[in-house]
């Protein structure tokens, strides 16, 4: 067989040719918005119209005309002209400033140029660097060019990566300020002056409820939304990560290495610490901190009444004996931990009432809470008359569409609006109606803890001591060392009228106004 055309759709297709034609297109890119020189966007546009005016080329095209980094050639610029150039059947040249503006990225860029010569007959051209890529030399020359622009990056890269280093070294913080900072100082790296915000004085507290009141993420994230702070719970674990707020620095760029900044302190160091349950040890003055020691319950609920610090603890380990104490310079608050336990004991007993007075005691207490809920329970009975008298409405215009009274444009044009009514005002009392009966609950409750709190609390666990500590005490308690004793400066309201509660019908039962 001597036709050899039979096979001629086995063999490789030649590459394209330079078409021929003179339409052209113009990118121009800067690195920077404030990048004003010789290379500005409007500089290099000049010099690429003046190019293309000498060679008679056409015009038929802008793109980039905006700062955009060519370390990758994922830009949103120069993938629009890319696109637009394969699209088209007439485009013939891309006209750069120089081949470092078309792209940054070394042999990738060399690559992209190269694919546009071969596959769509583009010729890539720099105003600056006069060559001609479809020779062998040119071709060579131009990679070379990319190569170099790509070193240069590097080469630009490093030296502000050192100069971001040696910064950082001297305890200057060298991104934007933090959530919660604002820079005095703002644009003078060495002088900057990072300081604590309103926004920041809010995310204190945040701190503060993670370590002190066991509060969860979402809890803390809900709080300070009503705070007017709104922050994602990923956003705030971050947050609590993050050393800058004790006034430490760490980074990738000093792997392993604390850096004392330069910046005001959100927290101390001891509650960065505390939010993270760190131990802390000090083996050469004899005794160890431990935050999670069932032995020390108190630890983070009491304060110094003199510096308003919370108390810290350790165990001596020659005596075998724990110890509170504030670790405030010059304080020296210090006080054995049985001392203090047995103070929280004889607190907590000002709260025990008597099975006999127990049902007594509770009645009290609903009628007390019933008084100071009585907004709350007089809305839930306003809610649930006017649910009766929407759901009445509904009723009616049902029957009367079904009788015939009425027809079906007003009947769908009023029922909705009924539903709409009744379906508001169930999540509405969803959310006060049950407050009545809910109310008895709690207050049963706290009659039962108060049968015997010493007990309870005494038979808890760590996490079941905190807990109860902070039911009735949500602000923790108050020691004072020259007093040497406990100052409550909040209790829980269902707790807190139970003492007086408990000394009257003392009082009343000793007079014989009331029997068993």
């Amino acid at each position: 067989m001597n036709d050899l055309s039979l096979f001629k759709q086995f063999a490789p297709e030649a590459p394209h040719a330079f078409k021929e034609g003179n339409n052209a297109v113009i990118y121009t890119r800067v690195s920077s918005a404030d990048q004003e020189d010789n290379t500005s966007l409007a500089s290099q546009k000049k010099h690429c119209e003046m190019y293309a005016d000498r060679r008679g080329l056409n015009v038929v095209g802008y793109f980039g005309g905006t700062y955009e980094s060519a370390k990758t050639d994922d830009r949103k610029e120069f993938n629009r002209m890319l696109t637009f150039v394969k699209r088209s059947k007439n485009i013939n040249y891309v006209i750069v400033y120089s081949y470092e503006r078309f792209s940054r990225s070394g042999i990738n860029g060399a690559s992209i140029a190269d694919d546009l010569l071969k596959k769509y007959g583009v010729i890539t051209l720099a105003t600056t660097q006069e060559l001609d890529p479809t020779t062998p030399s040119g071709s060579f020359q131009q990679k070379i060019l990319f190569l170099f622009g790509q070193m240069d990056n590097e080469l630009r890269r490093d030296k502000v990566v050192t100069g971001m280093r040696e910064l950082l070294m001297k305890g200057y913080w060298v991104w934007a300020a933090p959530r919660g900072y604002n820079d005095l100082n703002k644009g003078r790296a060495t002088e900057r002056k990072l300081v604590v915000n309103e926004e920041g004085k809010i995310l204190k507290k945040a701190f503060e409820w993670k370590a002190y009141n066991k509060f969860s993420n979402v809890e803390i994230t809900r709080l300070l939304k009503k705070m007017g702070v709104d922050m994602s719970e990923k956003r705030l674990n971050t947050l609590f990560l993050n050393t800058f707020y004790c006034g430490l620095i760490t980074s990738k760029m000093l792997p392993g290495q604390i850096i004392e900044g330069k910046h005001e302190p959100l927290i101390s160091r001891e509650l960065f610490l505390a939010v993270h349950n760190i131990r802390q040890e000090n083996r050469n003055q004899g005794f160890v901190h431990d935050k999670d020691n069932e032995n020390l319950p108190l630890k983070v609920f009491t304060k110094c009444e003199r510096c308003g610090t919370y108390l810290t603890g350790y165990l001596v380990k020659k005596k075998g004996l724990y110890y509170y104490k504030c670790n405030t310079k010059g304080c020296k608050v210090n006080r054995s931990a049985k001392a203090m336990h047995d103070m929280f004991g004889a607190l907590l007993k000002t709260y025990k009432i008597g099975k006999e007075e127990f049902e007594l005691i509770k009645l009290q207490l609903e009628e007390q809470m019933a008084v100071f809920f009585k907004s709350r329970i007089e809305e839930a009975k306003s809610l649930k008359n006017k649910l009766t008298e929407t759901q009445r409405k509904l009723e009616a215009i049902e029957e009367r569409f079904v009788i015939g009274e009425i027809d079906r444009s007003l009947y769908d044009k009023f029922r909705p609006k009924y539903e709409k009514e009744c379906f508001e005002i169930e999540q509405e009392l969803g959310r006060t109606g049950g407050y009545k009966s809910n109310l008895a609950k709690v207050v049963k409750f706290a009659a039962k803890v108060c049968l015997n709190p010493l007990i309870m609390w005494e038979k808890s666990d760590l996490e079941g001591k905190r807990v109860f500590q902070n039911l009735l005490f949500p602000e923790g308690i108050i020691y004072n060392r020259e007093l040497d004793h406990y100052r409550t400066p909040r209790v829980n309201s269902f707790f807190s009228p139970i003492p007086q509660l408990t000394r009257v019908l003392t009082v009343n039962k000793k007079r014989g106004f009331y029997q068993n």
